[in-house]
């Protein structure tokens, strides 16, 4: 049976400061944890209503209750399995293709979505500024369904990050040169803004090329979402 200490120190994970404190995230269903089981993260506690879902698995897996499981789970309706990991080590980024640099994102579902279209289009590296949403928060976890186990994520100092590296660095903006006029390097940093406010001045200021997404339709709506704008532009940058 699961103690009162492990339901409290997994609560307690859905806040960063103890995120932070403890090395350690929760994801919570089955297909996501699967994922990273498979993984190179280190699984910490696997808890279960279920345990035949995981008779393919040598962890510890532990048994609870669905009352056990609601106590832990930040979800209105739990799902059978959570499970919590250990953070990541920061590895060795790969400049040799494209990396994709996050400016201010705020909306966990961004960046969820973001590392999910990593995956998709095979950026193996996520660089986010200091003040972007954490990765390992629960929303973010659930939007990126499972890529998070594929795809790099860290976090640095952003502008000294760009001014260091050798390679040309697109930013996405409202007005630049059109993504569809553009041709792409074969690698290469894009560099995409806060929902609000777009890319921090600073930035800016080391962006060797600025590119955009041209609106066709009527002048109604003001701009994309982050997110599907990061998709357009990474569709464009593989159809190299």
């Amino acid at each position: 049976m699961v103690s009162k200490n492990q339901i409290k120190l997994v609560k307690s994970l859905q806040q960063k400061k103890y995120r932070n404190q403890h090395g350690l995230f929760v994801v919570e269903g089955v297909k996501t944890v699967r994922e990273l089981l498979d993984s190179e993260f280190k699984g910490y506690a696997i808890f279960t209503t279920d345990v035949s879902v995981f008779d393919d698995q040598d962890e510890a897996i532990e048994s609870v209750t669905e009352a056990e499981l609601r106590k832990m789970s930040g979800l209105t309706t739990p799902n059978t399995v959570l499970g919590v990991f250990e953070m990541a080590e920061a590895g060795i980024i790969d400049f040799s293709d494209w990396i994709l640099a996050v400016d201010d994102v705020r909306d966990p579902g961004n960046l969820g979505t973001m590392i999910r279209l990593c995956d998709w289009f095979g950026i193996e590296h996520l660089i986010c500024s200091e003040n972007t949403v954490d990765c390992y928060n629960p929303k973010t976890l659930q939007a990126s369904m499972g890529s998070i186990a594929r795809v790099q994520v860290g976090y640095t100092d952003l502008e000294d990050f760009l001014r260091k590296t050798g390679l040309p660095i697109f930013g996405a903006f409202m007005e630049g040169q059109t993504i569809y006029q553009t041709k792409m390097p074969e690698k290469g940093i894009l560099v995409v803004g806060n929902e609000s406010t777009g890319i921090s001045p600073e930035v800016q200021a080391l962006v060797s090329k600025k590119i955009c997404i041209p609106q066709f339709g009527k002048k109604t709506a003001e701009s994309l979402n982050v997110a599907t704008a990061t998709a357009i532009l990474l569709n464009e940058i593989r159809r190299i």
